[in-house]
């Protein structure tokens, strides 16, 4: 569903959201690290969240505690067995937003946001905050678990 809000004033229903820091707790104090990719798999994976980030570690070459390099996501998701699907195109703007009438249902899928990744399972968005902008923060794409 494409939607402006400068006629009608739709205002999309707002997602779900629960805190979920995928296990980082368990192991690190720091609260604000740009760990979301490592996060994401961990969630969407049900994987221990230390054995994800030192495999990311190994991949990239770098801690991802600062975030992963755009160039060095796609490998990464793709070694842990997650298929893209792209929501845009250069010059088409947004297509699907943040909202559970426009992304997949009943699924776990990783979207990708301006400068962050977040983990949407079966409608509700799981990470450390609610990342839709109350539905209007444009979704680039997203992976899904093969």
């Amino acid at each position: 569903m494409n939607w402006r809000r400068t006629k009608n004033n739709y205002k999309p229903k707002a997602m779900e959201f629960k805190y979920n820091d995928g296990g980082r707790s368990q192991y690190f104090k720091a609260k604000n690290v740009d760990d979301c990719v490592v996060r994401a798999i961990a969630i969407a994976k049900g994987r221990d969240y230390k054995e994800v980030y030192d495999k990311v570690w190994k991949i990239v070459g770098y801690s991802p505690r600062n975030g992963i390099k755009h160039k060095d996501v796609r490998s990464v998701m793709e070694l842990y067995g997650f298929k893209w699907t792209s929501c845009m195109g250069i010059g088409t703007g947004c297509k699907v937003h943040m909202t559970e009438s426009e992304l997949p249902k009943h699924k776990t899928i990783v979207v990708n946001l301006s400068g962050h990744v977040s983990v949407v399972v079966d409608g509700v968005i799981n990470d450390i905050y609610d990342p839709s902008r109350g539905g209007t923060r444009c979704v680039y794409g997203y992976w899904t678990i093969r």
